[in-house]
């Protein structure tokens, strides 16, 4: 099966966390499955008239184009001409390319939340217009309409994060080879449910303190971020934390706060990151699943039942108290 890439407009960090799969790497794993890079802006040897007899051989049909992978978001300004990025050499714009070759794929697979809802490149008033493939941030409709359906039936498949995982975009292909991608593996927001039915919450290594409400106070200390500290794993859709990044740490695991970085719009918060926000005192970013009222009344009991070694601790940057082993009886 043949792959295009097209890096938009992005840092190019999801190909940078892509190159960190392990076990096997990305190349071996590709070809194993059969699958080949028709072109890669960064990975691939072609330039200049090379890339461009690649781009006509796929826009035709000459050349069949199985998946089309977009990295980046999509540039609409000025004034919707996406003429704010050409596509080098082509004298088009990326917006027109994508337009043109989307129909042709067999699958298009937007690989990053750029991509997907427009992420940090739409923040800041967005005077770019960047939009995601097929969304622009919640709001279905982005480059290609929402209506939009590739060869294979399917909308866009939005492998969202910031960077996304590497093995995330692996195991998307992977399944597209093995012919078991299909509508009901995919989420609300078009995530592939292999990794957006679990949160990050899940296997976080600070979870007995989040059981026991006992909160970090500043950045560096062991506790749950949750309280004060701007997280919101208990609401964002990953497995970061069952299977890990390279070599098994995460966000959460080196001690910074999860800003859902796969969720649309996560960019502008209307907080900083770091910061809780809250009404009353209470956090209102709460575990999404849960009334608030049960929330609150679990925290209270929590909170009181919190062991000394738990309240200690979450407000140090290493263990201070260790666990007691075994109780002494009267």
């Amino acid at each position: 099966m043949n792959i295009l890439w097209l890096q938009s407009a992005g840092c190019g960090g999801c190909t940078m966390s892509l190159l960190n799969a392990e076990s096997p790497g990305v190349f071996e794993l590709l070809d194993n499955a059969g699958l080949r890079f028709l072109w890669h802006p960064a990975l691939s040897q072609e330039t200049g008239g090379e890339v461009r007899r690649i781009l006509d051989d796929a826009e035709t049909g000459r050349v069949p184009l199985d998946i089309l992978c977009v990295e980046g978001s999509i540039l609409t300004g000025p004034k919707g001409t996406g003429r704010f990025q050409m596509l080098s050499g082509t004298g088009r714009s990326m917006l027109d390319w994508v337009e043109s070759l989307a129909p042709r794929a067999a699958h298009v697979v937007a690989v990053g939340t750029c991509a997907t809802y427009g992420g940090v490149t739409s923040a800041g008033g967005n005077p770019a217009g960047a939009i995601g493939v097929q969304y622009d941030g919640r709001n279905p409709g982005g480059a290609l309409p929402q209506s939009f359906r590739s060869r294979s039936g399917l909308p866009v498949i939005n492998v969202a994060g910031c960077p996304t995982h590497p093995d995330w975009v692996t195991e998307t292909l992977m399944l597209i080879a093995a012919g078991e991608m299909h509508a009901d593996v995919l989420d609300a927001l078009q995530r592939p449910l292999f990794y957006a039915e679990h949160l990050v919450h899940h296997a976080c290594p600070k979870n007995e303190f989040y059981e026991y409400k006992a909160s970090a106070e500043k950045p560096g200390q062991m506790g749950c971020m949750m309280e004060h500290l701007g997280c919101v794993g208990t609401q964002a859709v990953g497995d970061c934390n069952i299977r890990g990044w390279n070599g098994g740490s995460s966000c959460t695991r080196a001690g910074y706060a999860c800003i859902n970085c796969t969720a649309p719009e996560f960019e502008e918060p209307n907080h900083p990151f770091s910061e809780t926000p809250k009404f009353a005192g209470i956090p209102v970013g709460l575990p999404s699943d849960m009334p608030k009222a049960w929330f609150m009344a679990l925290a209270s009991l929590s909170k009181a039942a919190t062991p000394k070694r738990l309240s200690d601790n979450a407000v140090a940057d290493r263990i201070k108290v260790t666990p007691t082993l075994g109780g002494k009886r009267k």
